[in-house]
């Protein structure tokens, strides 16, 4: 594979799109710093298709990232592979409000022919090339420059080696059938709502107890504030004020600004400071929280009564059992709440739909309906069906 030098300026970004433009895919990675800011600062971008790669420097004076923004967002001919790339596509929405499509994420794949799962990169190249990733510039200051040839090498290296397992993933999908799985959850990736900064939506991000509409609606304008605040100010929202102090105000407001003194996490200046006053203000302007804006109500109790844990825990055992019987990641069959909800009686739920219905879903439900039970089988567990009998019909009583 054709590695190129750095590329910092338009005309280079501009051929190297242009050939990159007609390959089946591109492997893509960037390296960015985000510990001091709201939005992600991009540093470098790496990409790479099956014949070449290059690092391209956006902080480079002048430099035109159109014609790659244009490759990554507009080309749908261009399959764009990641690996754990939310972060990446983040970014990338946030140049172009758009984000890259077709899309084909590694991390996520891996679970759908291996129990592993968000397999590290690291152990991604490992299992797959045999090849151990040089981690000494993992924690590496990207927006310093000048960047050394090792930084970029080892930059580089992110998606010449994605290059390489791509199609062996792929070809790994195909054998066993599972590629149709996947198209959900890759969609889910590639869906511009989930990087969406939408500081109406900021208050779902805060964990809170209860469904009370006042304190959720004073939640959602302290949320709402924060997130506005950190944006003006480029800096992360926990820089402002943590969760856990804006839950603790929402469910105990102060009645005038001075008792900002007292809560926990904020400082005595908010007592009489700007943005203390900004945050009174937001607390005003709270109402109630409507009715079709309230989380959904948890499902409380079980069809077993007290059993009802316990009738969760043999969900989680089967769900185990499936996972390793079929050598697919657990978590892709079904997450940890979903099967406490089918213990309390809820059916609607992703599992039971779809391919994870065929594969997982049919028999927990079937579990849950007293229709399975466990079985050992030669030292290993395993599942087995319960015939139920038919009740007998009543007797009809002569008249």
């Amino acid at each position: 594979m054709k590695i190129h030098p750095l590329i910092t300026t338009s005309a280079e970004l501009a051929d190297l799109c242009a050939r990159l433009s007609k390959a089946d895919f591109v492997c893509v990675d960037t390296e960015f710093m985000r510990e001091n800011t709201y939005w992600p600062e991009l540093c470098l971008i790496q990409i790479a298709d099956s014949e070449e790669a290059a690092a391209i420097d956006p902080m480079a004076k002048g430099i035109d990232m159109s014609p790659l923004l244009e490759l990554l967002v507009d080309n749908e001919d261009v399959l764009k592979i990641f690996h754990a790339g939310g972060q990446d596509v983040e970014i990338i929405y946030n140049l172009t409000g758009k984000t890259p499509h077709p899309i084909f994420d590694t991390q996520i794949a891996t679970m759908a022919v291996s129990q592993s799962e968000q397999i590290g990169y690291s152990n991604l190249v490992e299992s797959w090339l045999g090849i151990a990733v040089d981690k000494g510039a993992r924690f590496t200051d990207w927006g310093r420059r000048p960047l050394t040839e090792r930084q970029i090498e080892y930059a580089i290296g992110d998606v010449t080696h994605l290059a390489k397992i791509f199609p062996k993933l792929l070809n790994r999908l195909m054998k066993t059938g599972r590629g149709e799985w996947l198209d959900i959850e890759m969609e889910k990736l590639a869906d511009p709502a989930g990087y969406r900064n939408d500081p109406d939506l900021s208050w779902q991000r805060i964990k809170a107890p209860g469904r009370n509409p006042a304190m959720l609606g004073r939640l959602k304008a302290l949320a709402h504030w924060r997130e506005l605040e950190a944006q003006d100010k480029n800096i992360p929202r926990g820089r402002i004020a943590r969760d856990e102090t804006v839950a603790d105000i929402a469910s105990h407001p102060p009645k005038v600004q001075a008792d900002l003194a007292k809560v926990r996490g904020l400082s005595p200046a908010w007592k009489d400071n700007e943005i203390g006053r900004r945050m009174m203000a937001a607390l005003d302007s709270a109402t109630p929280m409507r009715e079709d804006e309230l989380p959904p109500r948890t499902p409380r109790g079980a069809p077993l009564g007290k059993e009802g844990a316990l009738v969760a825990d043999l969900l989680k055992l089967l769900l185990k059992i499936r996972s390793r019987e079929i050598d697919v990641a657990a978590r892709l069959l079904a997450r940890t709440d979903e099967l406490e909800l089918l213990a309390a009686g809820i059916r609607e739920l992703p599992m039971l739909n779809g391919w994870r219905f065929e594969v997982f879903g049919r028999d927990a439900l079937e579990l849950v309906e007293g229709k399975m039970a466990f079985a050992v089988v030669k030292n290993r567990l395993k599942m087995t069906r319960i015939e139920v009998p038919e009740p007998e019909p009543e007797p009809i009583e002569a008249e």
